[in-house]
């Protein structure tokens, strides 16, 4: 627990650039990767063949550490471990469900798992599974989230489990991360902050959506579902949240949804499209350099901790 991230996995810097998909590309996370942390592709939506291309494009861009992402949902899971292990990739952070099935598998060729968690019950789970660490993902974070805020929830886990943990969810800051290295963390996961990147692939017009964000910004969709989702309010939120009142079948409300998130990252549909995002989008006000930015968050936590011991010291 006392080894910081970028020591554990080789990286410059303790932060890991979460697996947004349909915006993880094999590109963006070369891109993380060389800036100094863990870049990871999004193989969320991708079938064994097009990760296998998103791989291969990533060793082509950078020769430092990079992960995937798998949701387990994705009906292709079976076969997309068996690309990860013959592709050799060492790093893997998994969400949407259960990876207990290809745990033995990812230990036996040498691949870390770091399960995304949203509560104490799951990380004692995932722990007893075998995995090598877990993120804590609080409800401040973009796209499907728990309840438990990050500020509740990492020292909760933190206090059950023995493995590492990296924090998650509300976190654009230095202040924000040393916030989590004072909770236990030993390291950072973000995903919001990197949408207001030149290198980020997704649509001008969700970046400009970014950018206009302000603190009241987001908005929980799917809540009365049991599917929560945070994005940017929009025409389709509004819709959504309408619809869920009415009483919508979870096929009726996933019928509208469909391809949301696709309109906004490729076509730029502010109005239709899914605007994932956390509640930091607020604190986004212009556009950076990915490697810009993680120098920003590695300076303002020195410097936030220097003010802090000051303040302690008297």
């Amino acid at each position: 627990m006392n080894t910081r991230l970028d020591k554990l996995l080789n990286i410059k810097y303790p932060i890991i650039q979460g697996g947004m998909a349909n915006i993880a590309t094999g590109e963006f996370a070369a891109q993380v990767a060389n800036a100094g942390g863990l870049g990871l592709i999004a193989a969320g939506s991708l079938d064994p063949m097009g990760l296998e291309k998103e791989i291969e494009i990533a060793k082509s861009v950078t020769d430092k550490p990079f992960g995937v992402n798998i949701m387990l949902m994705n009906p292709h899971c079976d076969a997309l471990v068996d690309v990860l292990i013959a592709k050799g990739v060492k790093i893997v952070t998994t969400g949407a469900g259960n990876p207990a099935k290809y745990i033995e598998k990812f230990k036996e060729n040498g691949i870390r798992v770091f399960p995304v968690v949203p509560s104490v019950a799951l990380a004692k789970r995932m722990e007893g599974l075998g995995v090598d660490g877990i993120i804590v993902e609080g409800t401040e974070a973009g796209g499907h989230i728990g309840e438990l805020t990050t500020m509740a929830l990492v020292p909760q886990v933190i206090k059950e489990v023995k493995i590492p943990v990296i924090a998650a969810g509300g976190i654009a800051s230095g202040a924000q991360m040393l916030a989590a290295f004072a909770l236990g963390a030993i390291g950072v996961q973000v995903g919001t902050v990197l949408l207001g990147t030149y290198e980020c692939p997704i649509h001008e017009n969700y970046k400009q959506a970014i950018l206009k964000a302000k603190d009241t910004s987001t908005i929980v969709t799917g809540r009365i579902a049991g599917t929560p989702v945070r994005s940017i309010k929009n025409p389709m939120t509004k819709e959504y949240v309408k619809l869920e009142k009415e009483g919508k079948s979870m096929m009726e409300l996933e019928s509208f949804t469909l391809g949301s998130l696709r309109k906004a990252v490729k076509e730029g549909n502010v109005k239709e499209g899914s605007l994932m995002a956390g509640q930091v989008a607020g604190m986004i006000e212009k556009l950076d350099t990915i490697e810009n930015v993680f120098e920003k968050l590695m300076k303002d936590c020195k410097q936030q901790y220097q003010n802090i011991e000051e303040i302690v010291n008297g």
